[in-house]
């Protein structure tokens, strides 16, 4: 299979589709086998694929005689690979049909080399009236699953539809700046000398967003800290926690840390708790504090159950509690494969034992940041709804900022808006004002 960069987008989407594996896992080692000249199309056949799954595969079910045995997963994605490169990109048909038929030899696959050539010839000779069939569905015609889109169309009746085509759009790379290392000026100037065109993101005030995403090395000084990765919408969450010099901080559900980090760059004096459930994951959060000589107390543990806390009340807390990932779609489009309607109820209640579990840690007058990269109501206005009402010393901060939108306690940002990611922030403070 070496060498083949159709056969191992197929196979990561086989993980994907098959198996429930999650992209950024199912996606490196198939690109680790590849050429460094191969791995652009083989991401970007399994990231766009994935993107226009929901309006390829009814496609793909009229072109099939009968549906395909499990166990030849791997086929049906590679047929899915093909229908993604005669809608959306630009290899030319012939050679786009001819190099899927022949990655069936890199999959081992050798019998499908007939089926996949007529299912794709078929495709290009019927693939308007094909398209146009399964575009009377919403759910295919904006490539979203079907509970989502009447999630959304019942959320933001308004906005659905800009919502589902900034979720099937690319993504800007986006830097965040190190504050302890410069600013965001004199990093732009760096970047023009490089030759790598940006501009300054909106809101976030080290904010950088990239005319065209290249990879990491690429960008000066990075090995040395002086730059990150990170969507401008998650910088927000530094500067609504917005901690003052000597406070105890407290980020719950921490890792990989881009959060943990971007607080010590703009505020070193502050003792800083990270905490994660996952020890994995917190080992990459030390790696990336690492990496940009920053320091914090890391924590294995369950937010929702503070065990391990010392008993020392927090000034702030920060709870980016996990969520169905909703305005992250963009970036992470296996979200719509992987994602089920009956997943909300299971994440709602565990975003609410976590706002339990880490209430009492607050310091009466102290503030706690609720965040999410989510648009649905069940996890942000209405999960904070809920908590108010059952803790009457909890009242609203409130959030006048120029980003997002009123959303019950706090703001949503939709997917899109200036640039950024889909994300809701509350601020909570505990009895009298905060400090």
């Amino acid at each position: 299979m070496s060498g083949d960069p159709r056969a191992a987008a197929a196979t990561c989407l086989a993980e994907v589709l098959a198996q429930g594996r999650s992209l950024s896992a199912a996606l490196p080692p198939q690109l680790a086998k590849l050429a460094p000249a191969q791995r652009a199309l083989a991401q970007e056949l399994a990231y766009g694929t994935l993107r226009y799954r929901p309006r390829l595969a009814p496609a793909l079910a009229r072109l099939l005689r009968r549906p395909l045995k499990r166990r030849d997963a791997d086929v049906e994605a590679l047929m899915l690979a093909g229908l993604y490169q005669l809608t959306y990109m630009r290899v030319p048909a012939h050679a786009a049909v001819a190099e899927t038929v022949s990655a069936t030899a890199a999959l081992g696959k050798d019998w499908a080399r007939g089926v996949v050539n007529a299912v794709l010839r078929r495709y290009g000779r019927e693939q308007e009236a094909l398209l146009a069939e399964v575009d009377r569905d919403p759910a295919a015609r904006w490539a979203h699953p079907r509970w989502l889109v009447q999630a959304l169309r019942e959320a933001w009746p308004q906005q659905w539809e800009a919502i589902c085509a900034a979720n099937n759009a690319h993504p800007p790379m986006t830097l965040r700046v190190n504050a302890r290392r410069g600013t965001r000026e004199d990093y732009l100037a760096r970047l023009a000398a490089a030759g790598i065109e940006a501009r300054p993101g909106a809101h976030a005030p080290e904010a950088i967003v990239l005319a065209a995403p290249l990879g990491v090395e690429a960008l000066p000084g990075f090995a040395a800290g002086d730059v990150s990765v990170q969507d401008a919408a998650a910088q927000l969450a530094a500067h609504v926690l917005a901690p003052a010099p000597g406070e105890r901080v407290l980020d719950a559900c921490a890792a990989p840390g881009g959060k943990t980090a971007h607080l010590l760059e703009r505020c070193p004096d502050i003792a800083l708790t990270a905490v994660d459930v996952d020890a994995e994951r917190l080992a990459r959060l030390r790696e990336n504090l690492t990496r940009l000589g920053l320091e914090a107390h890391l924590v294995a543990g369950d937010a929702a159950d503070p065990t391990w806390w010392d008993g020392r009340p927090y000034d702030r807390i920060l709870l980016d509690a996990p969520c169905s990932a909703s305005g992250v779609i963009r970036r992470h489009p296996d979200i719509k494969t992987l994602r089920r309607p009956e997943d909300l109820p299971a994440l709602a209640a565990q975003q609410a034992k976590l706002l339990e579990g880490l209430w009492p840690l607050l310091r009466p007058g102290g503030m706690l940041v609720y965040a999410t990269c989510s648009v649905l109501p069940v996890e942000n206005a209405e999960q904070v709804a809920r908590f108010l009402a059952q803790h009457p010393e909890a009242r609203p901060l409130p959030l006048d900022a120029a980003w997002g939108a009123p959303a019950g306690a706090g703001r949503q940002i939709l997917p899109g808006a200036d640039s950024m990611d889909g994300f809701y922030y509350a601020r909570l403070c505990k009895g009298g004002a905060t400090a």
